[in-house]
């Protein structure tokens, strides 16, 4: 057992295990306890403004200039000739239950100073430490499934994608917004129209909690809240839907 967290594990399995055991309540950094004060209170509905905003390609062309104009490091945005662009997004990875890798891998060193060389001989689980953060360079139609993707292959996890979510956070009057983005949604596109900085918009990657919900033990707000968020994502689909079979409609009416 740890002293501090009390995870239980075999002996010889220590060398396989990864905690950031930091004690007891009160021990950690301050920021952290900031962030948790901060999310006590989100508002998980609340829209995002860059949301449904739409750009012609000049809007696009200019939106780029204005972005690069502001980062102070040389991940750029660039603007290719077919109209589509690419750049970097960056991804916290929140996540609170350990992540599996492949019998045949390595457990990947992923803090200074604490290697593993040993090989591992069986199917492992391990826990990413906090605060873990990785750069990726996508296209502006690279979808959020594919940026999880791309982050469990960058770590070699072998978790199924769908146990994984995308959220965009936000800080706005002291109040954190988190909203949990759709598989179709583009977070480039996202990270443009926000500008670059991480207070009006990060990414961070969490679990994506599945199974049956005991509904009964949440409040009547929580409950409302819920259903808004319902017929959110139902009015979402819906548009999608239209828009897809109008491109059809037009497609046949462009042939005829």
């Amino acid at each position: 057992l740890s002293p501090d967290c009390s995870f239980p594990c075999h002996y010889r399995c220590r060398a396989l295990v990864q905690l950031d055991c930091s004690g007891p309540p009160g021990a950690g950094d301050e920021n952290d306890g900031n962030e948790q004060v901060l999310e006590k209170d989100t508002n998980v509905d609340e829209p995002s403004e860059w949301e449904k905003t739409e750009l012609d390609q000049a809007q696009v062309e200019q939106r780029i200039k204005e972005y690069n104009s502001q980062i102070n490091s040389n991940l750029f945005m660039s603007l290719n000739k077919d109209g589509t662009y690419t750049g970097f997004i960056k991804v916290q990875l929140k996540l609170v239950r350990p992540v599996s890798l492949p019998a045949t891998k390595r457990v990947p060193s992923l803090q200074a100073g604490r290697p593993h060389p040993q090989g591992v001989k069986r199917r492992t689980s391990f826990y990413l430490p906090k605060g873990t953060v990785k750069h990726l360079h996508i296209l502006s139609h690279t979808r959020a499934s594919e940026v999880i993707e791309a982050l469990l292959r960058k770590f070699t996890v072998i978790d199924n994608p769908r146990k994984f979510a995308l959220f965009e956070r936000s800080e706005k009057d002291e109040q954190v917004y988190l909203r949990k983005l759709g598989d179709d949604e583009q977070p480039l596109r996202l990270r443009l129209l926000a500008g670059p900085s991480e207070k009006v918009l990060s990414f961070i990657l969490k679990e994506n909690e599945t199974g049956e919900v005991n509904w009964d033990a949440f409040t009547l707000p929580e409950l409302h809240n819920f259903l808004l968020i319902l017929q959110r994502e139902e009015e979402e689909h819906v548009r999608r839907l239209r828009h897809r079979y109008a491109r059809c409609r037009q497609k046949m009416q462009e042939a005829l």
